[in-house]
């Protein structure tokens, strides 16, 4: 009997320590969570608070490689190829202008955003005439640009460019046999007088043919999607030689653009006197010349000829650009004009006239009635300081932030007259808006993660989408909760 009590006491004492050691088991065991708890909290918020002063800390999105500029800017042109046309309307609806336009065909634009401001026919097909010199100016320009001609160089005169090799009634600058003239003074020959004698002088000094020369004005047409516009001489003489006002006004806005020093150096010179002293021919000397029986070829008289654009000095802010007229295509005038800023290209063709008396009325009455409309009724707004790209943190994503680039490529936005006494008041009630988006997670590019609105007092005139410049991918789930907490604290303290 003693010895069953001995062993159930036993029994009973060993059942006592299991449970002793398990409580102590499990003492250390909530020990160890509770500390592995805390160190992944502490863990956690060290995450935070690296993920929270990291994006505190970032203000700028890592550089893109090559390969996503490239992408980028194929997706822009691809999704936005408005931005891209020479030509565009208005962004906004104004009522249609009750304008007097004589000419059958007219446009007039912004040449800073080319903004269509008014239009008349203006898809009308018609030979360009001596406008056509400005395609032969801008070809010459361009070699100039590159380093393949000079102003000062001095140009040899073939037979085919002397004045006396000339169809009957063509404008001329007189040209004329072993004389010495400089490219520059050819295109002041050419934009002042419209010199056909210069047209050709410079088609073969440029290209060595007439026939290539042209070549080289119709690919500028083509390469600028002008399908309306060819030639078949670089005069302007023949009929065949076709156009339409908006693709000319086209055309002048990017001459305009890629070489805006010939506006002053040609196209806004009064007069040109030709030939000089020192431009006549060995042995020739200084001397009047009778005409009446032909045009010799040594030209030995001075000529001084006015610009052939009537609104040259007599039209505030008027500066180029050329005339043109033949029998088919009536009286034409690529005018352009600059006030306070603003510059605007007007383009009126097929204008009446019975005589070259009434055919410059005409054009004086049709760019003045363009242009005053225009600067009466828009200026232009900078929209230099939007333009940049807008950096933006990108919670929950393996990228702290990425560049917002506005869908824009235009540098002014053509604001209607409607408020205040004056323009200058009226510009002063625009109003722009950012708006940016909280981004977390994935972002592709060219999402529309924003925009900006601009206002002329409460009318909208323009929204400009931010699109996203690169796709960011998700980070893992700890980051996310991590810049989730940091984000929503964000939120909470900017309120």
């Amino acid at each position: 009997m003693i010895k069953t009590m001995k062993i159930i006491t036993s029994q009973f004492n060993e059942t006592e320590f299991q449970k002793n050691q398990k409580k102590t088991n499990l003492k250390k065991l909530l020990k160890i969570t509770v500390l592995v708890i805390l160190l992944l909290s502490l863990s956690f918020c060290t995450i935070i608070a690296v993920r929270a002063f990291g994006f505190k800390k970032s203000t700028s999105a890592k550089p893109l490689t090559q390969v996503q500029i490239q992408q980028f800017e194929s997706f822009l042109v691809q999704n936005y190829p408005q931005n891209y046309q020479i030509l565009k309307n208005l962004p906004y609806n104004i009522s249609e202008p009750k304008l007097d336009v004589w000419a059958n065909s007219a446009i007039i634009i912004d040449t800073s955003n080319g903004n269509i401001l008014y239009e008349k026919n203006a898809d009308k097909i018609i030979p360009p005439a001596s406008m056509t010199k400005l395609f032969a100016m801008y070809v010459v320009e361009e070699e100039v640009s590159k380093g393949n001609l000079s102003y000062e160089q001095k140009i040899p005169l073939p037979p085919e460019s002397w004045a006396c090799n000339m169809p009957p009634r063509s404008s001329l600058m007189f040209l004329g046999k072993g004389q010495n003239v400089t490219l520059e003074e050819l295109l002041l020959g050419l934009s002042i007088c419209s010199g056909n004698d210069a047209a050709y002088a410079l088609a073969y000094i440029t290209c060595g043919s007439m026939e290539t020369f042209v070549e080289r004005m119709n690919q500028v047409a083509e390469n600028l999607g002008l399908q309306n516009t060819h030639f078949v001489e670089s005069s302007g003489y023949s009929e065949n030689n076709t156009t339409t006002a908006r693709e000319m006004a086209a055309f002048c806005r990017i001459y305009i653009q890629n070489h805006p020093e010939s506006i002053k150096r040609f196209h806004s010179v009064l007069d040109f006197t030709y030939p000089k002293k020192h431009n006549l021919a060995d042995g020739d000397v200084i001397q009047a010349q009778d005409f009446s029986k032909g045009i010799p070829e040594h030209i030995t008289m001075p000529i001084t000829q006015k610009n052939t654009n009537p609104l040259l000095g007599k039209l505030e802010g008027v500066d180029g650009l050329k005339t043109g007229y033949i029998d088919e295509s009536g009286y034409n005038l690529s005018l352009t004009a600059v006030r306070n800023g603003t510059r605007f290209l007007s383009v009126t063709m097929e204008g009446p006239g019975n005589s070259s008396v009434e055919g410059q009325k005409g054009r004086v009455h049709d760019g003045t009635e363009l242009m005053e409309w225009a600067f009466s009724s828009f200026a232009d707004f900078s929209l230099e300081m939007y333009s940049h790209p807008y950096f933006v943190r990108v919670f929950g994503a393996k990228e702290k932030g990425i560049n917002l680039i506005p869908a824009l490529t235009d540098k002014t936005l053509s604001v209607p007259y409607v408020y205040g006494e004056n323009m200058e008041e009226n510009l002063q009630n625009v109003k722009v808006y950012l708006n940016i988006e909280n981004l977390y997670g994935s972002v592709n590019a060219g999402d529309i993660c924003g925009n900006i609105k601009i206002y002329l007092e409460e009318y909208l005139l323009l929204e400009i989408p931010l699109l996203a410049d690169r796709t960011v991918s998700r980070s893992n789930f700890v980051i996310r909760l991590a810049d989730r907490i940091v984000q929503k604290t964000a939120d909470i303290i900017s309120d």
